[in-house]
């Protein structure tokens, strides 16, 4: 049986419950399922977030986060696993990536869904626009997200 791999790039908002549930509902092979929700914060950099834009590259993105996905699916035998991507205005508060992996056992499921985040934060191409109260400000990289998405290729996790 092959493995789901489902990548969803939005401007609506979701529901991490219902996602995580409908992938539940997917296979009873499934013996664990570890999710991801990142929010849009209120300060970033000690600045003051009213709101963010996250802009994309259409087919490209949806592209290598498949890749991506694909990748930990194959690494961690995963049963199932799903991303769902907000792009758009954002205000802080709002769900902005959802992460789900399910597999047989619990550590399949929480390394793939960390891996997946990891090469999201560093792969995926993204690009984001802060409103502060001095103006708009694009956010660049964190060495941080480098560190770890680098761990990954020292070994298997």
């Amino acid at each position: 049986m092959g493995s789901e791999v489902r990548v969803r790039i939005q401007t609506q908002a979701f529901d991490p419950g219902a996602e995580i549930d409908r992938l539940r509902r997917g296979s009873a092979r499934i013996g664990a399922i570890a999710s991801f929700v990142g929010v849009v914060r209120d300060l970033n950099d000690a600045a003051d977030v009213q709101a963010m834009v996250l802009e994309h590259y259409p087919g490209m993105t949806e592209r290598e986060i498949e890749a991506i996905v694909r990748e930990a699916v194959d690494r961690w035998s995963l049963i199932d696993a799903s991303v769902v991507h907000r792009v758009g205005h954002l205000e802080p508060r709002d769900p902005i990536v959802l992460v789900v992996t399910a597999g047989a056992h619990r550590h399949q499921a929480f390394h793939a869904c960390e891996f997946i985040m990891d090469y999201l934060k560093t792969r995926a191409p993204f690009w984001k626009k802060e409103s502060t109260p001095e103006g708009e400000r694009w956010v660049a990289s964190r060495s941080s997200d480098e560190r770890a998405a680098r761990r990954w290729t020292r070994g298997r996790g």
